[in-house]
């Protein structure tokens, strides 16, 4: 009986080994017609959605990237057209927000004020593309999207600092190649956590592939991460660090501002004059107060306190009991406490309630709670109705499954690549 089973068991192995592998593990790419109308001019353009598969030299497959990417054919010389390489954050978001929200020529439409409608999402032409002036390539990185590792059991091997920096270096390059876009001007675009990767990513292609870039597009930049490490209990090499309280200052004082939050003056000021006075005041009364710590007078610590509840719209007592530094998921569920509701992290237009008003830290973020839907719905329609690629794999627009992330580079350091170089 063992043998027999011994048998069986070898039998599948074999199966298994013979067994053609998964589509997404194979280069593949469906290319459409469309046009767009772009600041008044009519913009003919092809979209092609596909797998792009990285593989060692000696052929071993890496991984799968998903991509999109859009490339103007009413012009003559495509080579020569500046091109520009796009991805998100997280670490773990697809490239769907600056893709459907931002660059691509299609978008999610959105009320006149940039909020979510009603469900179901559908898109809409976007007039502020960047395709009359630049092709465009939408990257998700491995485990974001359809991108996947090969094989799967691999993943964690990319979700690290420097494997991510260099496989989206390696997809960038070998996109060049397989494109023929290597005389074409180059430019790379990331968003938050993104922005990081595209600064990591310059540098890679500059010191591995000697590719120089024309450019970088930074959006919500973060090149340091000394800049969001606020002090708390649970992350101890981030002690002392006081660096993120005024710079996040004039951000709170702008959500205060919007939601009504702020007394007079500055309730009924502008906001550019508001946030010229707060950016003063920031970096430098607030900065030196921060500075001084325990040796900062009673009588002027209860200036800076009166200082921050007057321009971030929270009590005194709570800035007092903060020790003059609320941090971002404090501010987040402080500011509407009274009346019930948190406003988001990412987005801080957005408010929801909550379930425990006697938290001290928002239980969600209500942009992303609000938006994701619309997103993700969009999306899919748009990738198999317009574009013709079809996938049974999830898209995923924000994955989990990237943690933990590994910045083994800088353990016990902050994260910086503001000076990464030749």
């Amino acid at each position: 009986m063992a043998d027999e089973a011994k048998k069986d068991e070898e039998s599948t192995e074999e199966a298994s080994k013979d067994a053609a592998p998964p589509e997404h593990h194979e280069d593949a790419a469906v290319t459409t017609e469309h046009s767009v109308t772009i600041d008044g001019v009519d913009v003919a353009y092809e979209a092609t959605a596909g797998r792009l598969v990285l593989s060692e030299e000696e052929g071993e497959k890496k991984a799968s990237f998903f991509y999109i990417s859009y490339t103007r054919t009413d012009v003559e010389d495509v080579a020569s057209r500046p091109i520009l390489f796009a991805f998100n954050g997280g670490p773990g978001s697809s490239s769907v927000w600056l893709h459907l929200g931002a660059y691509g020529p299609r978008r999610v439409q959105l009320s006149d004020d940039g909020m979510a409608v009603a469900p179901p999402a559908r898109l809409v032409d976007n007039e502020h593309s960047l395709l009359d002036v630049a092709d465009l390539v939408f990257i998700d990185p491995v485990s974001t999207g359809y991108s996947r590792a090969i094989p799967e059991d691999k993943a964690k091997d990319f979700h690290h600092f420097k494997k991510d920096i260099e496989s989206v270096g390696e997809f960038i390059r070998l996109f060049l190649t397989r494109a023929d876009r290597w005389e074409s001007p180059k430019y790379i675009s990331g968003e938050s956590y993104g922005t990081l990767r595209s600064v990591g990513v310059a540098g890679y292609l500059w010191n591995r592939h000697g590719v120089a870039l024309n450019g970088l597009l930074l959006i919500s930049s973060i090149l340091n991460y000394q800049t969001t490490g606020f002090d708390r209990e649970t992350w101890t090499f981030r002690r002392g660090n006081d660096l993120p309280y005024p710079l996040f200052l004039p951000t709170y004082a702008a959500t205060a501002h919007y939601h009504g939050a702020l007394e007079e003056p500055y309730a009924s000021m502008d906001l550019r004059e508001f946030l010229d006075e707060v950016e003063t005041f920031a970096a430098g009364g607030y900065a030196s107060a921060l500075f001084e710590g325990t040796r900062l007078s009673d009588e002027d610590r209860a200036a800076i306190v009166v200082k921050i509840a007057a321009y971030t719209g929270l009590d005194e007592v709570y800035v007092d009991r903060a020790n003059l530094r609320p941090e971002i998921l404090w501010f987040c569920k402080e500011l509407l406490r009274e009346r019930g509701r948190a406003v988001g992290r990412i987005d801080s237009r957005f408010t929801a309630p909550e379930r425990f008003d006697a938290a001290h830290s928002i239980e969600a973020d209500p942009s992303l709670d609000a938006v994701i839907p619309a997103y993700t719905t969009a999306f899919n329609a748009y990738v198999r109705g317009e574009l013709d690629y079809q996938s049974d794999l999830p898209y995923e627009i924000l994955s989990s499954r990237v943690q933990p992330w590994s910045y083994e580079p800088f353990e016990n350091a902050y994260v910086d690549v503001s000076e990464t170089g030749r």
